[in-house]
């Protein structure tokens, strides 16, 4: 009887360092990745970041999204990045990702002080959070310890939500990179800072409907003119606007509370309000506290999203083609 309680206990033990070596190895990304062995990455990114906002804060809004986009196609690996005919980067959703030479720069300062040590998909995950604290919005802890990946594919871009799609679209597409219905609405609120060209809204303002006015009925009334002033139907489509009308260069919840009374620039954007599956995520982050924890949470999951291992992967010497 004591014999079988010790082969039991034995059995438990080794299946309990199973378990946590099987976690551990899994775990691919930890905060602090580069204590040891490049212990300045972090404030490399973060100083390189700042240098370039002071002198152009588009960067901010630039770097986040790039860091979006390259998570939802191939992982966060940076193949983003990859210069050459057929990658992401000459996809169509990609044309308008500013913020490359950001990238550049950090790299090189990090290959002079850690040669082929830090990562360029660790370099963009550290730059969209440094972007989002330099936008006065919330701080939070980045685990590193990505490879870059050795596959770019403009075709994979299919996989970025569009700004025209259903909420049931958007939410297949997060869903099938292990992200829920409220990491979509938090994620999307990163348009809190930022622009977007006439071109991808100002079909709602004219040619929406074929009664009425013309204009998607989700805009409020009083905020059409103001749609129209901007993108003129026959103006400039190239011409940016402010995707959180007010508040555009400040991270802040106030993109929540446009979308509530109607004043959301994109459709897609639009749509998290209007449609009842996502609204009660939107009623949740309409304080900016509770944004800002959120958002940071949400970060940490998506920047995991599918890390490479193994040969899949390497540390790219120059982030803009393959070693």
């Amino acid at each position: 009887m004591e014999s079988a309680r010790s082969i039991q206990t034995s059995l438990s033990v080794f299946l309990l360092l199973s378990l946590s070596v099987s976690y551990v190895h899994c775990q691919a990304t930890r905060v602090g990745f580069y204590s040891k062995s490049c212990p300045r990455a972090e404030s490399i990114v973060r100083s390189t970041v700042q240098a370039h906002f002071q002198s152009n804060p588009t960067v901010a809004p630039g770097l986040l999204r790039m860091h979006f986009h390259d998570c939802f196609v191939q992982g966060c690996d940076a193949s983003v990045l990859i210069d050459g005919p057929n990658t992401e980067k000459t996809a169509g959703p990609n044309l308008g990702l500013r913020g490359y030479e950001v990238i550049n720069d950090a790299k090189t300062k990090l290959e002079a002080a850690c040669p082929g040590v830090v990562s360029c998909a660790d370099i963009l995950a550290l730059a969209a959070r440094d972007s989002v604290v330099l936008t006065n919005g919330p701080n939070w802890q980045v685990p590193t310890g990505r490879k870059d990946g050795r596959v770019s594919l403009a075709s994979d871009t299919a996989d970025l939500p569009g700004f025209t799609e259903s909420i049931d679209a958007q939410k297949k597409k997060f869903s099938a990179k292990g992200l829920n219905a409220q990491d979509l609405v938090t994620l999307v609120g990163g348009h809190t800072i930022g622009t977007s060209a006439c071109q991808f809204f100002q079909y709602r303002s004219y040619n929406f409907t074929t009664s009425g006015n013309g204009a998607d009925p989700t805009i409020n009334p009083s905020f059409l003119p103001q749609l129209r002033a901007l993108c003129p139907q026959n103006g400039d489509a190239t011409r940016r606007v402010g995707l959180d009308t007010g508040s555009q260069n400040r991270f802040d919840s106030s993109f929540f509370s446009n979308l509530r009374t109607g004043r959301g620039v994109l459709e897609s954007d639009q749509k998290l309000w209007t449609d009842a599956s996502t609204r009660s995520f939107v009623q949740s982050l309409l304080g900016s506290n509770a944004f800002n924890v959120q958002f940071g949470k949400s970060m940490v999951k998506m920047s995991n999203i599918g890390l490479k291992s193994g040969t899949q992967g390497e540390i790219r010497k120059v982030c803009s083609k393959i070693n």
